[in-house]
């Protein structure tokens, strides 16, 4: 299966309908999308590498815990970027992989809508994130 196979299962499993896969890069401390669904190009382009610690994903990877928005147009928290505002979503949640204690990348799930993550999708986002990291190896 590849990786963007395995994006594609994860947010049809969570009922979203946009997302990015990031593996971690632990030499240059940096995110390299690996796959994604949904994102305009330039944005794409925008996420290619993300720095730990900035944007969502990045924030998510320096924090180990998710990092989320209800809704990605109107956040005013300094977590999300200026240019992420350029994806067609609303709800957006970073989630990292996390594999015997360590971080392997960041999965992001997007909903077109405004959505706030239950303490039970939460569970659910991080036990998805955990498989995919298993997955990649």
């Amino acid at each position: 299966m590849t990786p963007q196979d395995r994006l594609l299962a994860a947010l049809t499993a969570h009922g979203c309908q946009t997302g990015t896969l990031h593996v971690l890069d632990e030499a240059g401390g940096q995110l390299k999308l690996t796959a994604q669904i949904g994102l305009p190009p330039h944005v794409a382009e925008i996420v290619a590498v993300v720095p730990v610690g900035k944007g969502m994903a990045g924030l998510a990877a320096e924090r180990c815990e998710p990092v989320q928005t209800c809704n990605l147009q109107t956040d005013t928290t300094g977590d999300i970027r200026p240019g992420a505002k350029a994806v067609p979503v609303q709800a957006s949640i970073a989630v990292p992989m996390m594999l015997d204690g360590r971080l392997r990348g960041v999965l992001g799930f997007a909903k077109a809508e405004y959505h706030e993550w239950t303490p039970g999708e939460l569970a659910a986002l991080a036990a998805t994130a955990t498989e995919v990291a298993e997955q990649l190896g």
